[in-house]
């Protein structure tokens, strides 16, 4: 493989796919708050976060395949991975039928995860089983296709095709939301395009890799090594999915409907930009999949400390961003009552900071497949978020449930993966790269703050939108400065230059040139 070409090709791709499906649902979400209320908001992240619990019976069957095809297409071993599409082909089906069978069984109890009146002339039972019927159908047409564009690093086909899909399912719902304000046809709508992604993935992925058929079957010993996978992808999912719903559930039992909307549309916008970061993971996990097997543990190990102080990097910026731009962003959005307070902000940024920093180590973690030695942290991280979740929120309401979550990661998640990731992969002590990490951090923080007290001093008195204008270039000069100040010195800031220059095919030392 061109791992440089495809992971710069999947990241453009995918990059203008999330900066698309952020600018169009901000749109979207606007147009429910104002065309139908702010309640069904909340629904709307309610019913994704219960169907994210019942995802749970995907158990990792996707990463799990991925990762078995890597060794496969290095050797162009065609039958080993027909043999895989027809194994991933059969999981697909039984998930998809255990989804359907719980999702219905679970139906009777939706009622009892909200708190509050739900908007008048809703059926909350009916909606839940539009929701499900889009899940499980997500696994029985083809989902086993997307495998082997993941695996051949070609998700920028998957990009494309999303572009074209959800492009129809945001027209179509916004003609829904305008000219019949009912949310069951906007529903309905979802359901229809995520079928035709499926069926347009499928035919591609047929059409590029015609030689690749699920026929034939797997030899018992690799089938049982792909099995002890998807066991030890579990508990990862497991916790992923605690994490990620927990909160949306918690919030909606115990604070209601209003709460979440709010909640979530800071969330929103936060996650919006972790999915475009994650992009360049993504992106990025098969070529580096390849280099475990190709490339040597130093080389691995260097190239992990590189992209860590690339990212640290962008999401400093981010983080600074954030604490800046979050409050007149809001209020020119939603209104003034729709926002929280500076400290929730300041929480979220924090949030947002360890998300994406623990990303960046988990992606070496699945890339070198360590699921096994992995598979307790997880779920230890995620009950002690739930725990803390349950205990905290009746007394500090949002403020817990943000807590909560930085504690777990903090505490739990972060540190036990550098600890696994360190022995198992890069063989070597973690205690310098945690002191490096903290050191980041420190100066993510304190870039944050002054950022936060130059803004507030110059555009204090000014109106929100002008605010917001120069608060987004005061932030990303004044943090662009400070970190070069800070780290021009560092041995990974030169070798971070020369990768930027080599993706960009020496542009960007012209472009550096200029300013010298």
């Amino acid at each position: 493989m061109n791992k440089t070409k495809n992971a710069m090709r999947n990241i453009i791709f995918g990059m203008g796919l999330r900066i698309y499906q952020i600018i169009v649902p901000f749109l979207m979400r606007t147009a429910m708050i104002y065309l139908m209320s702010v309640e069904y908001l909340g629904l709307n992240s309610l019913f994704t976060s219960i169907l994210q619990v019942l995802n749970l019976a995907e158990l990792g069957v996707g990463s799990a395949m991925v990762y078995s095809m890597y060794k496969p297409i290095v050797d162009k071993d065609t039958s080993t991975i027909c043999a895989l599409l027809n194994l991933y082909k059969l999981y697909y089906r039984f998930v998809g039928l255990v989804i359907a069978v719980i999702g219905l069984l679970l139906t009777p109890f939706i009622p009892k995860l909200i708190s509050g009146e739900v908007p008048n002339n809703i059926n909350i039972y009916i909606l839940y089983l539009f929701n499900l019927a889009a899940t499980v159908l997500t696994y029985w047409l083809f989902a086993y296709k997307n495998s082997l564009l993941q695996a051949h690093q070609r998700t920028d086909i998957v990009s494309k095709v999303t572009f074209f899909t959800t492009t129809i399912q945001y027209v179509l719902q916004l003609f829904v939301l305008w000219c019949f304000h009912n949310y069951y046809y906007y529903v309905i709508v979802m359901l229809v395009t995520q079928i035709l992604n499926n069926l347009i993935v499928a035919f591609l992925a047929n059409k590029m890799y015609p030689e690749y058929r699920a026929k034939g079957k797997l030899a018992p010993k690799i089938v049982k090594s792909i099995n002890q996978r998807i066991k030890d992808l579990f508990t990862a999912k497991l916790g992923a999915t605690i994490v990620n719903s927990a909160d949306t559930v918690v919030i909606s039992a115990f604070l209601g409907l209003t709460i979440l909307a709010m909640y979530q549309n800071y969330y929103f916008i936060m996650s919006s930009v972790m999915g475009i970061l994650t992009i360049i993971f993504s992106s990025c996990l098969a070529g580096i999949g390849n280099s475990m097997i190709t490339e040597t543990i130093d080389k691995n190990y260097n190239d992990f400390r590189i992209i860590t102080f690339l990212i640290n990097w962008i999401v400093t910026i981010c983080m600074s961003c954030f604490g800046c731009l979050y409050q007149p962003f809001i209020i020119l959005w939603v209104g003034k009552k729709y926002t929280f307070d500076t400290l929730v902000v300041a929480m979220l940024c924090v949030y947002f900071y360890f998300v994406i920093m623990q990303q960046i180590i988990g992606m070496y973690k699945d890339a070198a497949g360590i699921w096994h030695q992995d598979r307790f942290r997880p779920l230890v991280a995620a009950l002690v978020n739930l725990t803390l979740n349950l205990i905290l929120v009746r007394w500090w309401g949002i403020y817990a449930i943000i807590l909560s979550t930085l504690i777990s990661y903090i505490v739990v998640a972060i540190p036990w993966m550098i600890s696994n990731v360190f022995k198992y992969v890069f063989k070597r002590d973690w205690r310098k790269y945690t002191v490096d990490m903290i050191f980041y951090f420190f100066c993510a923080c304190i870039i944050s703050v002054v950022c936060f007290v130059i803004c507030n001093f110059i555009t204090s008195r000014i109106g929100d939108f002008w605010k917001l204008v120069i608060n987004a270039l005061l932030c990303v000069i004044i943090s662009n400065v400070l970190l070069f100040i800070i780290f021009r010195k560092n041995i990974y800031f030169k070798q971070m230059l020369d990768l930027i220059d080599r993706i960009t095919k020496r542009k960007f030392n012209r472009i550096l040139n200029i300013f010298r």
